[in-house]
């Protein structure tokens, strides 16, 4: 009969793992398998705020740390080092766009976006934006991808700013009004429900 360690999951206990495999760039959470040891406490908000144990995490540099080693699995979010794996809440994106450069124009043009947590990530064919209504409002939550299966809310002021260099073009027989960047088109919404609303 084996005996099996009872691991109890801390912010800090994640924190020091992290660390200890920080190098140039991000670190290969898609390439550990640790075991998984519960889920510990912690909640990103729609805002992108961290919070741990129901307080904001107000280190910057703490959060930075943490959104390193994120890693979503299905539809869980996880905090995964070389030795454990604990699942958190996010209540909606992972990250927040907070702002973004364009360069060039028309189908040439390009978008690049910047987080809340300092990533960075151009729309294209490797990170493309999408728009979800709200079926009761038909509010739009625009996103973009930023690295594997992790998205960015983009927030208002940077989705009205994107607005005003949207254009026409039509997908699949369909006129549609949405974006270009790094030669991709992203639809935002039909020409004709922009005219209705």
């Amino acid at each position: 009969m084996t005996s099996q360690n009872v691991v109890n999951p801390s912010a800090d206990g994640i924190a020091a793992s992290a660390q200890a495999v920080q190098g140039k760039g991000l670190p290969p959470v898609h390439k550990w398998n640790p075991p998984f040891c519960g889920d510990l406490d912690m909640r990103i908000a729609r805002d992108g705020t961290w919070f741990y144990l129901g307080t904001p995490i107000g280190r910057f540099g703490l959060v930075k740390l943490f959104s390193s080693i994120l890693r979503k699995d299905g539809d869980a979010y996880f905090l995964v080092t070389p030795v454990e794996k604990v699942g958190i809440t996010v209540e909606d994106a992972p990250f927040v766009a907070t702002d973004f450069e364009v360069s060039g124009q028309g189908e040439a043009q390009c978008l690049k976006f910047e987080t809340h947590v300092g990533d960075f990530a151009t729309a294209g064919p490797d990170h493309p934006i999408r728009v979800q209504r709200d079926p009761e409002t038909g509010e739009p939550s625009p996103y973009i991808l930023i690295r594997a299966n992790l998205e960015a809310l983009i927030d208002r002021k940077s989705f009205y700013r994107l607005i005003e260099l949207g254009s026409h073009f039509d997908v699949k027989g369909q006129s549609w009004f949405g974006l270009w960047s790094d030669g991709v088109f992203f639809p935002v919404i039909t020409s004709e429900e922009l005219l209705e609303g």
